[in-house]
């Protein structure tokens, strides 16, 4: 899905690229990979809360979100709400 999601342009990848999503309200949901550090994960988790925006922590490294999405990144904001929906629906399961 994240694959699908960068190819129709509604996936933002890396911290400035996410915090800027979320400032501008186009974040709907936003992911972190597990080795992200404490300093990046709590910057974002905080900007998320103010914007309102849904976080889920995943349970893999940045190299695995960087091979789903074809670049190294290890944080990503979803900016459609259907994709966003469905990833979370994924996530949960």
């Amino acid at each position: 899905m994240l694959g699908l999601a960068r190819r129709a342009g509604r996936l933002s990848a890396g911290f400035d690229a996410v915090t800027e999503s979320l400032q501008r309200g186009r974040a709907q949901l936003v992911l972190i990979a597990s080795d992200i550090s404490d300093r990046s994960r709590g910057n974002i988790c905080r900007t998320a809360e103010g914007a309102g925006c849904p976080v889920i922590i995943l349970d893999i490294p940045q190299s695995a979100v960087g091979a789903a999405i074809g670049k190294k990144s290890g944080i990503v904001s979803v900016d459609d709400g259907g994709f966003a929906k469905k990833i979370q629906t994924l996530c949960n399961e």
